[in-house]
This record gives structure tokens, C-alpha cells and sequence, in this order.
């Protein structure tokens, strides 16, 4: 029996780093807040999707306002976020069956393709845990400060082409990722929802990400994601 496919979207930061106004998944792009493009993609890859929508408490009334105002027509459930990332996507598989495939997405990543989205659905129908994945371009340097605030060499080195960078969505299989977040406890480490799935043992499948599939994080990256829209999707994907 194919699995009922549930989306949660964090977006329950503050956005510190953006120095706007209101968090950064409320910033406009192309018109509309970010946070609505991220839903929409989904929205248009898997229609049946159930989604749960992590905000922070203060702006829980302010996204269902301006879904209202704007007749902007998405089911979603509305999650409080937690102290972390982590915690707010606890909170949110507490209302997501077992059974199911769970994919977790940054509601800041509006320029995921439907493609994407699609092929990891559907590899994950038999895969526990699908993660999207990019090769690291950039020469990566070990640097620590010295007493005055001076960065300097470790002397250690990597080898960049062991490294890769993960994006999201990242897609569980419910059950699985449920355990792992109510037997693991809480680690800085954690930084996404695949590193909770490894530490807690559940394998995990990669596959290719894309270069487009930004995470929108300073004011520069609104910027970039603009001229992503305008040129590479002409504004519609």
C-alpha cells in the first residue's frame, strides 16, 4: 500500500542574520512571501501532500491572517516552533502517523524544483531516508581564533572530495524518524533531520541536489534567488 506523504516546513526562526523587519520566511520574493513559493512548489509536485507549517508563536496569528487576506487556499496545520530546529520538528511529527513518508524542508528553500521534490517521494517509497546532496566546490580551511580574535591555521586538512553538503527536503519513512526524535536526545550536532536518523542507525540514501535549491539566509541571498527566478525559472518554477 503506498504511504500518505506529509510535509513539515520549518520555519520557525527568527531570521537574526536577514536584519529584517519580520523573520525571512515572511520576506517577499517575486511578490510573495517566501514561505507561500515554498508551499506552492509542494503544493504543485504532490497535491494530496498533508502539511504541518512550524512558525514561530508570535506569528502564528499573523500566517493565518495573511492566508486569509491574500485567499491564499493551503490545508495546513499550523505547528509552534521550539527552542531549536530540532524541537520544532518534534513537535510537529507529533501529528504525523505512522506508516507514512515525512519529508522536512526549510521553508526558506522556495527554489526546490517540482522534480525534485517528485523523485524523492518516490525513491523513498523504498528507501527509510532520502537526502538530497551537493559536492563541496569550495577549498574548506580549518581556522581557530587566537586571543585577539585573529583567525589562524590549524594545520589540519581535508580532503574535499569527501565532503559533501546536504539540502532538504529530506524524506523519512514516519515511524522511523518518530523513534529516532523521541529516543535521541537533543545535540548541537544536530543540524538537520538526517543526522538524527544516523545517530539513532537508519540508513540513509543520497541522492543529487541542485545548485538552485538555495537556502535564503542574508539579504544577499534574496538577491540571488530573484535572479534565479528571473532567469533560470522565468518566474514560474
Amino acid at each position: 500500500m503506498e504511504r500518505k506523504k506529509y510535509l513539515i516546513v520549518t520555519a520557525g526562526g527568527t531570521g537574526t542574520r536577514m536584519g529584517a523587519s519580520v523573520p525571512k520566511q515572511f520576506l517577499e520574493l517575486d511578490g510573495k512571501p517566501i514561505l507561500r513559493l515554498t508551499l506552492e512548489k509542494f503544493l504543485e509536485a504532490v497535491p494530496d501532500v498533508h502539511i504541518l507549517t512550524v512558525l514561530p508563536q508570535e506569528h502564528v496569528t499573523f500566517w493565518r491572517h495573511y492566508c486569509l487576506e491574500a485567499s491564499f487556499t493551503c490545508p495546513q496545520r499550523l505547528v509552534v516552533g521550539g527552542f531549536t530546529r530540532f524541537h520544532s520538528v518534534k513537535n510537529a511529527l507529533a501529528y504525523v502517523p505512522d506508516g507514512a513518508l515525512v519529508a522536512v524542508h526549510d521553508g526558506v528553500r522556495p527554489l526546490v524544483s517540482v522534480g525534485l521534490i517528485r523523485s524523492l517521494f518516490q525513491a523513498s517509497e523504498s528507501a527509510p531516508a532520502v537526502v538530497p546532496v551537493l559536492p563541496v566546490t569550495d577549498t574548506l580551511k580549518v581556522l581557530s581564533k587566537g586571543p585577539d580574535g585573529v583567525l589562524q591555521a590549524t594545520g589540519e586538512a581535508i580532503d574535499r572530495s569527501r565532503l559533501w553538503a546536504a539540502q532538504t527536503p529530506q524524506i523519512f519513512h514516519s515511524e522511523l524518524l518518530k523513534e529516532a526524535y523521541t529516543e535521541e536526545g537533543y545535540d548541537t550536532l544536530f543540524t538537520d533531520d538526517a543526522s538524527v536518523a544516523e545517530r539513532h542507525g537508519i540508513p540513509l540514501t543520497f541522492l543529487p541536489g541542485e545548485r538552485t535549491n538555495i537556502k535564503i539566509t542574508t539579504p544577499e541571498d534574496i538577491v540571488l534567488a530573484s535572479g534565479l527566478l528571473e532567469g533560470l525559472f522565468g518566474k514560474k518554477k
